[in-house]
């Protein structure tokens, strides 16, 4: 099965594996590219999407796994973490840094293990899906499987729910 995935998902799937998640990756007919695609084409709820989104943060790189029913404050975060200022990574930056493509980025999967921030608003979804190292596939894990994988720090990465995402 793994020989069948776009190249960058199937590194993915070795690290998933590696990590014991068994949740399989699912390619989608279709790109999932934002959290809105993605919970329409997997017929959940927005929320347990985990966005994968990398910014910079002390001149190094920082995935924030956050709830797609989130837009992440970058002060509220910033100031969670107690660090400078947090900003968006540019597309040549987050491809630098995880070898994946904006609308693709997994959880893990990448170069070097980044630091790593989980939205615990994902905690209150049994199944959560994230992208999978490429923007036509998905692969489901637990808010635990998620937190492993990543060597993740929960943390509240907003102030306030925002209605859709885009």
């Amino acid at each position: 099965m793994t020989s069948s995935l776009p190249t960058r998902s199937q590194a993915v799937a070795e690290a998933l594996a590696a990590a014991g998640v068994r949740g399989e990756i699912r390619v989608l007919p279709d790109s999932a590219r934002t959290a809105a695609a993605a919970a329409a084409a997997l017929g959940c709820e927005v929320g347990a999407i985990a966005n994968s989104l990398v910014f910079t943060c002390d001149g190094a790189p920082l995935l924030v796994m956050t709830s797609g029913a989130h837009r992440v404050d970058t002060a509220h975060l910033a100031e969670r973490l107690g660090s400078g200022p947090i900003e968006r990574a540019t597309a040549a930056q987050v491809r630098e840094a995880t070898g994946q493509a904006i609308g693709g980025v997994a959880p893990t999967g990448h170069p070097t293990r980044l630091r790593t921030v989980v939205d615990t608003a994902l905690e209150a979804y049994e199944v959560l899906w994230a992208a999978a190292g490429h923007p036509h596939t998905v692969v489901p894990m637990t808010y635990r499987e998620l937190l492993a994988v990543t060597g993740g720090t929960p943390a509240t990465v907003v102030v306030e729910t925002v209605e859709t995402a885009e």
